[in-house]
Formats: structure tokens, C-alpha cells, sequence
């Protein structure tokens, strides 16, 4: 089972630009995240295809399941 934490932001196109991180810490600290998100902004950190990221959409936690199929 992975877990990765995405951050969702906007860029100036109005996309949603996706940041996955593997392993999130739990419990997740949403205040540590919106304060990451925000130096993310403020320090301008990461641009995209369609421009520079301008605002925060969310944040979440994805937990993936695989389950082999045994093949005869």
C-alpha cells in the first residue's frame, strides 16, 4: 500500500498543477502544509508549462492499492 501526499495548486493559466510527495508523515499537520504551500507561493519555487503557480487549491493524501491477479 504507498501513500503520497498532493499538493494542488493553480497556475497562471488556471490549471491545477499536482506535487506528489512519497511517505507523508501521519498524522498529516495541515498547518504544516498550508505554511509549505505558502513559501511554495511566496518564494515563487516551482514553475509550470502554463506559467508560474499564483494560488492553492488543496491538499490530500492518496493511498494506492495493487492487488496481483495470479496467472494460470
Amino acid at each position: 500500500m504507498a501513500k503520497q501526499i498532493e499538493l494542488l495548486f493553480e497556475n497562471f493559466e488556471g490549471k491545477t498543477v499536482r506535487i506528489s510527495l512519497d511517505e507523508p508523515v501521519e498524522p498529516v499537520d495541515t498547518l504544516a502544509i498550508n505554511a509549505a504551500m505558502d513559501k511554495i507561493l511566496a518564494d515563487n519555487a516551482l514553475i509550470s508549462s502554463g506559467g508560474d503557480l499564483v494560488a492553492k487549491k488543496g491538499a490530500r493524501v492518496v493511498e494506492r492499492n495493487v492487488t496481483d491477479i495470479p496467472l494460470a
